[in-house]
């Protein structure tokens, strides 16, 4: 059966070694002068604008990451908490405060991603880095449309956002447009790459 195009973002697995991720996550701030929406899977990064952070400096302040190359990503949206006025609404509308729970990218932990479709993943892409590409979110799952970027061939490139692992052993996970791969974020936290690819002889 064919792979089904439907982007979550990224969400974390596992890691490396094989642990369950044990769901360990960071409340982080998003300020209402934010005018971008925010979804769950989307990668974040700290906001930079001093206006924009939480002014009782408890919490780490987040924006989202493109997951572009040399873009560093610091962790990744599970969930929202629940907004009082609307408690159905499971994403974070653009020029909204919310309060997001981050999984923070750390280098040993694996997140899975859906590719684009834009071109057939080969057994070459593990152990290659590749970049994310944005795609339409949903309102109604609050799911991101991030998704792994195969138009940008992945590559040996170290500043690429994301090094592949493998393809995700999952049900119906099949090596094809839209598959889903287990990454590690390979820009937690510089823009210089922790993973160097490699390429297949």
């Amino acid at each position: 059966m064919a792979n089904v195009n439907a982007p979550f973002g990224l969400r974390p697995s596992r890691y490396i070694d094989g642990t369950p991720w044990n769901g360990a996550t960071v409340r982080c701030y998003v300020s209402a002068s934010y005018a971008t929406a925010l979804y769950i899977g989307d990668a974040v990064t700290m906001e930079t604008a001093l206006t924009n952070k939480d002014t009782t400096a408890n919490h780490p302040t987040v924006i989202v990451s493109s997951g572009a190359t040399a873009t560093v990503i610091r962790g990744v949206i599970t969930s929202f908490e629940p907004d009082p006025t609307n408690l159905t609404l499971q994403y974070r509308p653009a020029s909204t405060a919310r309060w997001a729970n981050v999984c923070i990218a750390v280098p040993n932990l694996i997140f899975q991603i859906r590719d684009d479709g834009d071109a057939t993943p080969s057994k070459v892409f593990p152990g290659q880095n590749a970049i994310m590409a944005s795609g339409t979110p949903s309102t109604i799952t609050g799911l991101s449309g991030y998704v792994l970027d195969g138009s940008t061939t992945p590559t040996t490139t170290q500043a690429h956002s994301l090094h592949i692992v493998a393809l995700a052993d999952i049900p119906d996970n099949e090596l094809g447009d839209y598959a889903i791969w287990d990454v590690l974020i390979n820009t937690c936290y510089n823009s210089t790459g922790l993973y160097a690819g490699v390429t297949a002889a």
